[in-house]
């Protein structure tokens, strides 16, 4: 789980110092996450000792969600005031969601 974890750390950081070189308008983890698949998609038996304990660790994932509640609670009345732009917002981007996938899905069945 050490070495797993380990590993995770480690590409996170080299997307965090990817982008703080670069100046992308990225996030750190995003990059790491590429980098990380494009290293699994090389060292394919990497991805099988990894996978238990990346099972274990997405069992808690709803964990990750605390920080972002806490977020609500803290600037609820700040959420009250800007209610309909977070609500317009919300549902344009879960509409060109849906309809990206589709056309993605209707492209890779073709």
């Amino acid at each position: 789980m050490i070495q797993t974890f380990t590993i995770l750390l480690i590409f996170q950081c080299l997307g965090e110092g990817f982008v703080y070189l670069t100046a992308l308008p990225i996030p750190g983890p995003v990059v790491g996450m590429l980098l990380l698949f494009f290293f699994l998609l090389l060292k394919k038996d990497l991805a099988q000792k990894l996978a238990p304990t990346i099972q274990e660790f997405l069992r808690h994932l709803s964990l990750l969600f605390i920080p972002a509640g806490v977020g609500i609670m803290v600037y609820g009345q700040r959420v009250l005031d800007e209610w309909l732009p977070l609500v317009l917002a919300l549902l344009i981007s879960t509409a060109l969601s849906i309809i990206v996938t589709a056309v993605v899905v209707r492209w890779l069945q073709k």
